[in-house]
């Protein structure tokens, strides 16, 4: 079930996609929205008999955190490499701001503070319900979903400030999207899922989220072990080799397979 957020121009209203996707993850000419009757996360799936068409619709960010964005560093040992730093001995977390969170088709924003932009695709798990301690055997029973995010980045102000707070927390450097695919389960493919992302249409990032140092269950036990999860947190998962810079005018599409298509472009803060 692919669970989306949407906006008619008003209030922003839940629904269900249906119809496939094509082989880019994108969905067809006959996609349409069914009505929910509020959000899942707190009332469940009540359908309604209201229909959307999705090209008369605007796509929210699927989820807007009610409390964080935990995202996880170095979990891809080839981006470790490339960053010139060695792969941690347990996962390596900090916090994204919920402030920092857009969605499908609203533009990543350079900041005035940075030269050095770059993106991140990665594989995004939405949390369901409150959960503390979570044993990895059991981590499935408190994810509502997955979704797509880009952990956007200011490279240069990462390396000034040797910790990460600023350089991921400027708003807009979350875009997550375009809906929650709540049927995935990526420890049931041995080869992983393919995380991919393209730069103006360039394959720039190829990976698989075999090759994650720290697989998902590991992941929910672990960040449950330090903080209080709930409904709506997002764990990012870590992205694959690849990362390199954008630039204003710039087009970035994270594809995930299973998933779809999350697109942004990168625009100039006036």
């Amino acid at each position: 079930m692919r669970i989306c957020r949407f906006t008619l121009g008003e209030e922003p209203l839940y629904g269900v996609l249906t119809g496939e996707l094509d082989e880019y993850g994108q969905p067809g000419d006959d996609a349409m929205i069914v009505g929910l009757a509020g959000d899942p996360l707190y009332v469940g799936i009540k359908l309604l008999d209201q229909e959307y068409k999705l090209d008369d619709v605007r796509l929210l960010a699927p989820v807007l955190p009610r409390s964080k964005v935990v995202a996880i560093g170095k979990n891809y040992a080839a981006h470790a490499a490339e960053m010139d730093s060695a792969v941690p001995d347990e996962p390596l977390m900090f916090i994204k701001p919920n402030t920092s969170v857009v969605g499908p088709g609203d533009d990543i924003v350079y900041p005035r503070q940075s030269n050095e932009v770059h993106y991140e695709g990665e594989l995004a798990v939405v949390i369901g319900r409150i959960c503390r301690d979570v044993p990895p055997e059991q981590a499935t029973d408190v994810i509502h979903g997955y979704t797509i995010a880009n952990d956007v980045t200011a490279r240069d102000l990462q390396r000034k400030d040797v910790q990460f707070t600023r350089s991921k927390s400027f708003d807009t450097f979350c875009p997550l999207g375009p809906w929650i695919e709540t049927d995935l389960d990526p420890q049931t493919f041995t080869d992983g899922i393919k995380v991919q992302t393209y730069l103006n249409g360039d394959l720039v990032q190829d990976g698989s989220t075999a090759d994650m140092v720290f697989d998902i269950p590991t992941l929910v036990a672990h960040v449950s072990s330090v903080m209080t999860l709930l409904p709506g947190d997002v764990i990012l998962t870590g992205t694959p080799e690849g990362v390199g810079p954008m630039n204003v005018g710039d087009e970035v599409e994270v594809s995930i397979a299973g998933i779809g298509t999350l697109t942004n472009k990168v625009a100039q803060r006036k």
